[in-house]
């Protein structure tokens, strides 16, 4: 016996399931297929499954229950996120994870994930079960019940048969495409010659804003922010590199009448470069992304970044940002973020800065309470 994908959405709305994301797998299609027409458990297809939790990480700060739908190949991706975002910060969302390589039969390389899928869950102090079609009511409502509870990930690892495989669907088309082509490249030179530290940017970065959430990427963008001044609205990752703009993403998407906005550095932007494309796809006209490009891996020695070679400001333009500019000074920087505030977006703000850093405490708080705090400031209003 096996449920359509139809029935299983039901359920998932019934438990107040309100946000799914994922990457895709056969053994769920027909779900997948549902949820991507779903008028209430919208579907959010991810470039990875590490940005899937990072995904539903913001949802969650923003007030929804969210799922996150992978194959178990995905879990070895999103161990990180999974450890220093979910679990660290207690950020609950229900992992629905296909079991490929279930009782050794499949393809070969499913065969070492399949038989270590629950020993990986165990060993991340993950609580999980195995779907089956017989008893997916209890098995949902325990799911839910144990996230809830422990503020944590839960998961149902889903062998095949037990979701309908194989139906005709109409492929969802997407968002509507706004525009032809990217959006409105810088019109500085090739070159950019920072002028500014991050300090500085940060400062001139920061003043436009008024209770808007933000989210910092990890590192000293966080603590040179938090030096300048600290307010509920902040989100400060201490760990999950390159998870910001996937948070960033999920709040907008999530809270869409209300502006998000994420402050990344080039490092960071690099190890998820597939969230560009992601957010062009999207276009979540609330969102501002600020990217504050040093060259470098600062919190590790220094080392040269991509940066140097490749502009990331163009890389957002071809991806279908709305507007992708580049400034190296800081009334450009307040302007820019100023702009970006008043219009339509998705926008991106390259902000060329020096290698300089300032010193700067570390974030006082616990991973819980910025978590708690957070939240609460996005759910006042």
């Amino acid at each position: 016996m096996s449920v359509s994908g139809a029935r299983f959405a039901d359920l998932l709305e019934q438990h107040r399931i309100d946000f799914s994301a994922g990457v895709p797998c056969s053994l769920i299609e027909d779900l997948i297929a549902t949820l991507e027409t779903h008028p209430r458990v919208p579907y959010v297809a991810a470039v990875r499954e590490d940005v899937a939790v990072g995904l539903a990480a913001g949802a969650w700060l923003a007030g929804c229950r969210p799922a996150v739908l992978m194959q178990n190949s995905g879990l070895g991706t999103s161990l990180n996120a999974l450890a220093s975002l979910s679990l660290m910060y207690g950020l609950p969302a229900l992992l629905l994870v296909t079991w490929r390589g279930y009782q050794g039969k499949d393809a070969p390389e499913h065969i070492l994930m399949g038989d270590i899928s629950p020993k990986l869950l165990t060993l991340c102090g993950i609580p999980h079960r195995v779907l089956s079609a017989a008893s997916i009511e209890a098995d949902l409502a325990w799911a839910i019940a144990e996230m809830e509870q422990r503020l944590q990930p839960v998961a149902l690892l889903v062998p095949p048969g037990v979701v309908e495989m194989g139906r005709a669907h109409a492929r969802a088309a997407g968002p509507p495409a706004t525009r032809d082509g990217g959006g409105t490249p810088s019109p500085l030179a090739a070159v950019l010659e920072p002028r500014i530290s991050r300090l500085v940017a940060l400062g001139a970065a920061l003043k436009p804003l008024g209770r808007e959430p933000l989210v910092h990427a990890n590192g000293y963008i966080c603590r040179e922010s938090f030096s300048l001044g600290d307010r509920p609205q902040n989100f400060y990752m201490i760990g999950s590199m390159g998870m910001a703009s996937a948070i960033g993403l999920g709040l907008a998407l999530a809270r869409p009448h209300r502006r998000a906005v994420v402050f990344d550095g080039d490092g960071n932007l690099l190890m998820n470069l597939g969230i560009l494309a992601q957010v062009g796809a999207r276009q979540p006209a609330n969102l501002v992304h600020c990217v504050f490009d040093n060259g470098v891996y600062g919190s590790t020695g220094n080392q040269a970044s991509l940066s140097h070679q490749v502009r990331l400001d163009r890389l957002a333009a071809a991806a279908g940002y709305r507007t992708a500019v580049a400034v190296v000074a800081a009334g450009e920087v307040e302007a820019a973020v100023q702009a970006a505030l008043g219009s339509e977006g998705p926008h991106f703000i390259l902000v060329k800065v020096t290698r300089e850093e300032a010193e700067a405490p570390r974030i006082p708080f616990t991973p819980a309470e910025i978590r708690d705090r957070f939240r609460a400031s996005l759910l006042a209003g």
